[in-house]
């Protein structure tokens, strides 16, 4: 999947190749867009009326111009003129009024479907698994969101707006240009194509250095993200590579330097060209009007009506040219957003979702197995019941299946065999919501927003009072800390975290979980970024809370899970020993090899 910035417009006349992929590999019926705006038919039926209303008057001005040349300023008629005069002002208002009314009509109806596509895509996107977000660039997802969504607007507002307008200038004003003059109406069909196909090879000359100037300006931007950000300059430094990576930008830019002055010159060619054709088609309309073969006796008046008629035309007309590529570029801003919307749910909720029990918590895992991949197991036939109130400490090596199978309690994946139980309720049959509120989960990568201490908490329970938020960052050891900031609880945390250690981090992400009062706790080594003196400290304070809580925990340090009431250990996705401390040492297997190679690494 690509990150491009929305559907791009070729200002080529030609449609974009990327706009033309993607419609080939996700087509989309007229129909579904039609559905859309089907709530909107009224407002933009009568936008469309608008449009019309106000090019036809449009249309009026230029006659009038030759009543007030011919009739009014030769025979003195100040009542004609004063006439004339107010008449054209009217037209301008009029013109004027109805534009605004169109904007409005048109503007709000794109901003109404844009802001029902965005909410129900945003929600849609919200039930995927992490399976889909693990191998979907961020970029992209943000781009669908915002940048095609919000190009949207244009599809209401200038695409089918200028379509309507352009078709009533250019038909209006072919038919007052005849009523005019037909003979220099025919010669404004001679010299109009030769000069709208000159403007539109320079036009495309300018598209191609534009792209690759675009391109190029990406590449800049990614670069100044890439190493600037915190992330990338603290790795620049560690690597010691600030040096080829100033080099590199310099390059970039210096590419650009070319490139914006070919633009410019492209862009300077183009509009010298318009102008030619500006002046040279009036030019032989003069001489044609001046030749007594081709004049018929036109007056000054018919002759400046007719130039202006003319002049109102070459624009339209381009526009035109260009609905292919217009509506092609639309149909491919639909697609992109439809695809996503199209995605399948890998979780979906339950139709008629089981509440779960107030009291209890027992976990059972029957005969589960998990794979990410359909020819790769994680996990296979794991058959095992963690009781209420009780702890459950998941060992074993590096990828053997210890972080899956605690998320599917949570839910994070959905089983690929077996069932996964809360207090007899499958958690397929659960809702999110509520299985969200039985399940607390620290995982061992901190995820902090970039916004109060206070929010980040009251994310958690948006209706938390200060004392019950005070009271779970005692338990998590991180109140002291926090009351010693300036701003207490109000300071900002900063992007992802970064004010704070990882330790301070993990203590705040401990401290939002317990604030929800889970009945069962998962944590995914909840204390691997701490030191040895902290990490003591909040073992304590979790051990307290685990009383009365199941209580399931990873821990990559072994000396924090001997008190569990049973400890399963993992290897390639198989439960191979299931015992207290004890028990696992006396057999001197999986579990004792572990301890002793912690015990040599320790020392």
């Amino acid at each position: 999947m690509d990150d491009h910035s929305g559907s791009r417009r070729s200002r080529s006349g030609r449609p974009d190749p990327a706009d033309k992929r993607q419609l080939a590999d996700h087509p989309v019926p007229l129909a579904r867009i039609a559905r859309l705006f089907a709530p909107h038919r009224g407002t933009l039926t009568l936008v469309i009326a608008l449009i019309m209303v106000s090019s036809t008057i449009g249309l009026a001005q230029p006659f009038l111009v030759r009543h007030v040349i011919d009739e009014a300023l030769p025979r003195q008629d100040v009542r004609l003129l004063v006439l004339l005069v107010l008449a054209m002002l009217g037209v301008a208002i009029a013109t004027a009024a109805i534009g605004v009314v169109q904007t409005w009509l048109s503007t709000s109806v794109g901003q109404r479907v844009m802001h029902r596509l965005r909410s129900d895509l945003f929600a849609h996107l919200q039930r995927q698994s992490l399976g889909f977000f693990t191998r979907t660039r961020g970029g992209d997802v943000q781009s669908r969101l915002v940048n095609d969504i919000g190009s949207m607007q244009s599809v209401v507002t200038s695409t089918a707006t200028s379509i309507a307008a352009n078709v009533t200038v250019v038909v209006g004003t072919a038919v007052a240009m005849a009523a005019l003059s037909w003979r220099l109406a025919l010669l404004s069909l001679v010299v109009l194509p030769p000069a709208v196909l000159l403007t539109r090879q320079v036009a495309r000359m300018r598209h191609t250095i534009t792209a690759q100037r675009q391109r190029r300006l990406a590449d800049l931007h990614v670069q100044i993200e890439e190493g600037l950000s915190v992330s990338g300059v603290l790795l620049t430094k560690t690597l010691g590579v600030g040096g080829a990576l100033s080099t590199r930008f310099e390059e970039t830019s210096a590419d650009l330097v070319d490139l914006e002055i070919r633009s410019r010159l492209a862009g300077r060619w183009r509009m010298a060209t318009m102008n030619v054709v500006f002046a040279a088609i009036p030019a032989a309309i003069y001489l044609a009007a001046g030749l007594p073969a081709t004049s018929g006796g036109m007056t000054i008046g018919t002759l400046v009506a007719f130039i202006a008629l003319q002049g109102t035309l070459f624009r339209p007309l381009m526009g035109l040219l260009n609905v292919g590529v217009e509506i092609t570029a639309s149909m491919a801003l639909f697609s992109r957003i439809f695809e996503y919307a199209d995605l399948p749910i890998d979780l979906p909720e339950p139709v008629d979702p089981t509440p779960l029990p107030r009291l209890g918590g027992e976990v059972r895992f029957e005969h589960v197995g998990f794979g990410y991949d359909a020819d790769r197991d994680v996990l296979t036939d794991i058959h095992l019941t963690v009781p209420a109130g009780s702890s459950l400490a998941l060992v074993g090596t590096t990828g053997s299946g210890k972080s899956t199978l605690a998320g599917l309690v949570a839910r994070l994946h959905d089983p690929t065999s077996g069932r996964v139980l809360i207090d007899g309720v499958d958690v397929r049959d659960a809702a999110a919501t509520d299985l969200a509120s039985r399940v607390g989960m620290v995982t061992q990568e901190t995820y902090l927003m970039h916004t109060s201490i206070r929010e980040n908490l009251l994310h958690a329970r948006p209706g938390a009072s200060d004392a019950e938020i005070e009271a779970a960052c005692r338990q998590a050891r991180i109140h002291d800390l926090v009351a010693s900031l300036p701003h207490g609880y109000d300071t900002v945390v900063g992007s992802r975290g970064h004010r704070f250690s990882g330790g301070e981090k993990q203590r705040l992400a401990i401290a939002r979980t317990l604030l929800r009062d889970p009945a069962i706790l998962v944590l995914d080594e909840a204390t691997s970024a701490l030191d040895n003196e902290t990490e003591r400290a909040i073992q304590e304070s979790l051990d307290v809370l685990a009383r009365g809580r199941t209580t399931i925990t990873i821990a990559h340090r072994l000396s924090t899970v001997r008190n569990a009431d049973r400890i399963a250990v993992l290897d390639h996705g198989r439960i191979v020993e299931l015992g207290t401390h004890e028990e696992l040492l006396l057999r001197g297997g999986h579990y004792a090899a572990l301890v002793r190679g912690s015990l040599v690494a320790a020392a």
